[in-house]
């Protein structure tokens, strides 16, 4: 878990950086030039990657609570008595 949290961390950083790039390529060049709307593309795709590994680990942790919750309903009732 720690690695997928270091891992989306530094997806996160990488979004902030090129969305700072794209805003003062925007400001220096204006919205329409062609560096902005390379960043602009760079930017969606790197969103587009941290929306999926999102989805990936809902996915996942839904299959573990999952696989639990059938786990608990096979276990055998049994009591202890003292």
């Amino acid at each position: 878990m720690s690695k997928d949290r270091n891992n989306r961390s530094e997806m996160l950083g990488e979004i902030k950086v090129k969305r700072e790039l794209m805003i003062n390529s925007a400001n220096k060049n204006g919205f329409t030039s062609e560096e902005t709307i390379k960043y602009s593309q760079e930017l969606d795709e790197l969103i587009n990657q941290y929306q999926r590994t999102i989805a990936h680990s809902s996915k996942t942790n839904e299959e573990v609570r999952f696989a639990f919750k059938q786990m608990i309903m096979i276990w055998p009732n049994t009591s202890v008595e003292y």
